[in-house]
């Protein structure tokens, strides 16, 4: 019986019924607790990344999985949905056996990481959105035997600007280009990596319409081997850190105060008729409300900052901040 576990009234009572009878002993008992505290280990499935680093990338293909929904909905025009499934860490070998004979496979890399990841489309997905593209229903039929120049075209060009969506939102581990490599429907001619290399396999479960499968995204440890420290919790609070460094505050500071801002000077307005503004002629001279001896308004982004005093420096017309006009500041906050 596992540590931990609460047992119910009724399976308390039954338990010490086995007891008394002898049906069960305590000795039986406290024998299996110690077998159970050997954990049997599969070296072919070796585990080379921690929770942590699975969650991270969890994550990040929840973020992909959105993406490829307004993708895949904007191309096929109809309701799309995709989500993660699971993520798991297998060896290589053991997801090749776990997709069909004859799928839609996708090889791609993914500069400047080292290594191609294989994406792997179900048939039901694939001609659903084949048909779609077709001017269909979005109803699948599996004949990938006999798939068309034509077909596999139109689908490369499909897969090929979905999983350029893979950028973005990989942009929090590294700054990726991903570039399909080739296709592939039988996965036994497509040895990326050695059959007990460990690979994170990501399935998305995807839904056209009516119709439903999966896609499955296998990564070799290989290729991200140079990125796994920045899938940890700590990479992410560093990088919080750092984004709240006083540095780059000052520097953000720097920016905003050399920043240009237009700076106007209102020497004064005036009030006249449209009948009078149709009649202005060179020469012409408009009374304005202000008297000579007055303050002129500076404004700065055309709102009233500075009250100033006309004149000139060096002669060239220049104006002589007298003092900040304050309640314009807070009417404006």
């Amino acid at each position: 019986m596992p540590t931990g576990e609460v047992l119910s009234q009724s399976e308390i009572d039954a338990l010490l019924s086995a007891l008394s009878a002898g049906e069960v002993s305590a000795e039986e008992i406290k024998k299996e607790e110690e077998e159970k505290k050997v954990k049997i280990y599969d070296f072919k499935r070796a585990l080379r990344f921690s929770k942590e680093q699975i969650r991270s990338l969890s994550r990040i293909h929840e973020n992909f999985a959105r993406l490829l929904t307004t993708y895949f909905s904007g191309k096929l025009r109809i309701y799309v949905q995709i989500n993660v499934a699971s993520v798991d860490q297998i060896p290589y070998e053991e997801f090749v056996r776990s997709i069909p004979n004859m799928t839609f496979l996708y090889l791609y890399e993914i500069p400047p990481l080292s290594g191609n990841i294989l994406i792997e489309v179900n048939p039901n997905v694939a001609y659903a959105m084949l048909d779609r593209v077709l001017g269909g229903l979005g109803k699948s039929e599996n004949k990938i035997e006999h798939l068309t120049d034509i077909e596999q075209k139109i689908m490369t060009k499909l897969f090929t600007g979905a999983f350029d969506q893979m950028r973005e939102s990989w942009g929090s581990i590294a700054e990726i280009e991903p570039q399909m490599k080739g296709f592939e429907v039988n996965p036994q001619f497509l040895q990326m990596v050695s059959p007990n290399e460990t690979v994170v396999v990501i399935s998305l479960t995807v839904t056209i319409g009516e119709t439903s499968g999966m896609i499955n995204i296998c990564i070799p440890h290989l290729t991200l081997e140079p990125v796994i420290p920045r899938l940890s919790m700590h990479f992410w609070m560093q990088t919080e850190k750092k984004n709240k460094n006083p540095e780059n505050v000052s520097a953000l500071s720097n920016r905003v105060k050399n920043a240009p801002v237009l700076c106007t000077v209102e020497l004064g307005n005036s009030t006249i008729t449209v009948e009078e503004l149709m009649g202005l002629d060179t020469g012409d001279c408009i009374i304005l409300n202000k008297k000579i001896d007055e303050p002129v308004v500076v404004k700065i982004g055309g709102v009233p900052k500075y009250l100033a005093q006309p004149g000139k420096l060096k002669n060239k017309m220049a104006v002589q901040i007298l003092e900040e006009i304050k309640e314009e500041k807070n009417e404006h906050e």
